[in-house]
């Protein structure tokens, strides 16, 4: 069974991106499925092991480098995405991305043939078989394994604002759920999911870890699809829960966001504020977690002390004044991913929403 530890968490504020994007073809439309890409042609040599199917083979997934600093992010990040594109486009293919690819019709689309994902298809049944969501996950790197946990749970309450603002998915299987994120809802059919539980320390986490490996509960550590969660393998706490982005100025705002709430976070744990947690019950973050799904860019939030509700352009200005960041408040500001692709498909039909999704690179 592959285990994390305790030791793996040595540094502080380095980053990793992992994006889910889309296989598609020249006119943006789904392909059924393809090994070409993964397996049967050699990828760059900066994609080397850091490429790979996701449950579908429409559905590919790449990783940065290890970041030393957040200064190097973007770059980092438009290098992959700049191999992932060349790569694609040299085999006949685009790559595209959001949260749900509007046309993609799950029944119609091959199944990875990759023995861990035939596992989970034959574990999980319908939930996954159905499961053509594609996200954004940002790991920022923790030097201490026990305020890894404490900040994984103290950004329970901050998951929402991420979500609402990264809200591009309001098409599924061809048709409008009137949601703003309905890959959220989609992905949250799989166990293990969805907002996690207050932990009290790393050895509570990892009893629960091996308890749930041990039970056959999961096959590996990997299937714990919380929406934040301490990694124990990278020594990480990874946040799992934006929407894919074709803008990379979109995830990197993210990026900027979930490096400055980690360390501002550790920066209160280093300070003595782990005897203050805030040890919110999951039903109300839950509740926050349905209005982002629900309402995207228009939401309000029960507040953190529990006592009435804020708007989401609030709180952005709020974060960005307390944190010293601007990212998500140009985020904000702009259309959401998931009014766009309503107008684009309205106004101009199913080719410009599905050109509006091709991967960017610079």
């Amino acid at each position: 069974m592959e285990r994390g530890s305790s030791e793996s968490f040595t540094r502080m504020g380095t980053l990793g991106i992992e994006e889910e994007c889309f296989v598609v073809d020249d006119a943006g439309r789904p392909t059924s499925g393809t090994d070409e890409l993964v397996y049967e042609r050699e990828p760059p040599a900066i994609l080397e092991d850091r490429l790979d199917h996701e449950l579908f083979k429409f559905v590919i997934e790449t990783q940065t480098p290890l970041i030393d600093s957040p200064d190097d992010a973007r770059d980092a990040l438009l290098e992959i995405r700049s191999a992932l594109c060349e790569h694609a486009e040299a085999h006949g293919y685009r790559i595209a991305a959001a949260g749900l690819h509007p046309l993609a019709k799950w029944r119609e689309l091959e199944h990875a043939e990759k023995p861990r994902y035939r596992s989970q298809l034959d574990r999980i049944q319908y939930p996954q078989h159905r499961n053509t969501t594609a996200g954004v996950h940002v790991h920022v790197g923790v030097d201490d394994a026990d305020k890894a946990v404490w900040i994984a749970n103290e950004l329970r309450w901050y998951v929402p604002i991420m979500l609402a603002l990264s809200a591009n998915s309001p098409y599924w299987n061809g048709f409008d759920t009137g949601l703003q994120s309905a890959r959220a809802k989609i992905f949250e059919a799989l166990p293990n999911t969805g907002m996690p539980t207050y932990f009290e320390d790393y050895e509570a986490f990892d009893r629960f870890e091996r308890r749930m490996l041990e039970t056959d509960s999961i096959r590996d550590r990997g299937e714990l699809w919380y929406d934040v969660r301490p990694h124990t393998a990278h020594g990480t706490v990874e946040l799992r829960t934006p929407d894919g982005q074709a803008d990379p100025d979109v995830v990197m705002a993210f990026v900027e966001y979930a490096h400055a709430l980690v360390e501002a976070l550790a920066e209160s744990y280093d300070d003595g504020a782990s005897g203050m947690a805030r040890e919110h019950r999951r039903e109300l973050l839950d509740e926050n977690k349905w209005r982002a799904i629900r309402h995207g860019h228009d939401a309000a939030f029960i507040d953190r002390d529990l006592e009435g509700t804020v708007d989401l352009g609030e709180l952005v200005d709020r974060e960005c004044e307390r944190l010293n960041v601007d990212g998500i408040r140009r985020v904000y500001e702009r259309e959401s991913g998931a009014r766009n692709q309503r107008r684009l498909l309205e106004e101009n039909g199913p080719d410009a929403l599905c050109e509006s999704l091709f991967l960017e690179c610079e």
